[in-house]
């Protein structure tokens, strides 16, 4: 899970303490809707429930891989396309700016708060981004983020982090109506090794993103829990087919195999 080590709920969890792990869902979800951000954070992603129904979307995830994609098909393809994390890093490559951006993890979000203050793509970011400094305005709605382990159908509530801020975008296609949804870039395999979500100092240069200064340069981050990554991948995979959409891992290469291979190009033909 993409975990804040300072966070009660994971404290509570990690104690092995169910009551007081209810309790600390239960005062969160209080909390959190004591604040005006989060009623208009919930109209905000309400806006967006089934605008897209029928349609197509790109997910560029954040491994190696993703700088093989032909970044010039996609944007000539008029497909969706949800950018995760730092994905910012790659604009001095290619003119294909996402539609929309999706960060939840703690570290990231405090380490691109420059960028995400800035920038007026629309952005969906985990709620803790209030005390990482992230600005509330227009083009942001806060995503509440539930230890509930399930699958948002609808997200203006709260969603799954599901231990990859994939899953996160996987239940917000769904909730916008995506009837086809592809991966790239979702290499699924990392040279980083250690016990999973455990807190780690990056060296010089990272090797397990499409940027080698994604984690570089002594800055915090957590290591993959790629078991149960797939866990909710196959989750997510249920929940499309069940209802006739459809998720589809067109990476080049790496190790997901949880969803059906489909090339790109093929992907993206009408």
């Amino acid at each position: 899970m993409i975990l804040d080590p300072d966070n009660p709920l994971v404290k509570a969890r990690a104690e092995n303490n169910p009551y007081r792990w209810a309790a600390s869902a239960i005062l969160n979800r209080f909390v959190w809707d004591l604040r005006p951000e989060s009623w208009v954070s919930r109209s905000r992603v309400r806006a967006y429930r089934n605008r897209f129904t029928g349609k197509k979307a790109v997910i560029l995830c954040n491994g190696p891989s993703l700088l093989r994609v032909d970044f010039d098909r996609v944007s000539n393809s008029n497909v969706f396309v949800f950018g995760l994390n730092k994905i910012n890093l790659l604009f001095d490559k290619t003119i294909l700016r996402p539609n929309c951006i999706v960060a939840v993890n703690p570290y990231v979000i405090e380490q691109n708060k420059g960028f995400y203050n800035q920038t007026e793509i629309p952005l969906f970011i985990s709620s803790i981004g209030i005390i990482k400094g992230i600005q509330f305005r227009k083009n942001l709605a806060y995503l509440h983020c539930s230890f509930m382990p399930s699958f948002a159908r609808d997200c203006s509530f709260s969603i799954n982090e599901g231990h990859t801020v994939t899953f996160v975008a996987l239940q917000l296609a769904f909730h916008m109506g995506f009837s086809e949804v592809a991966l790239v870039g979702a290499d699924h395999k990392f040279e980083s090794t250690g016990p999973a979500n455990k807190l780690v100092i990056s060296g010089n240069q990272d090797a397990d993103h499409f940027d080698p200064g994604y984690f570089a340069g002594g800055v915090k981050w957590q290591l993959p829990d790629l078991f149960e990554s797939e866990v909710w991948y196959e989750r997510a995979r249920q929940v499309y087919e069940a209802l006739g959409r459809k998720v589809f891992n067109a990476t080049e290469g790496g190790e997901l195999e949880v969803f059906e291979r489909k090339l790109l190009e093929d992907y993206l033909e009408v």
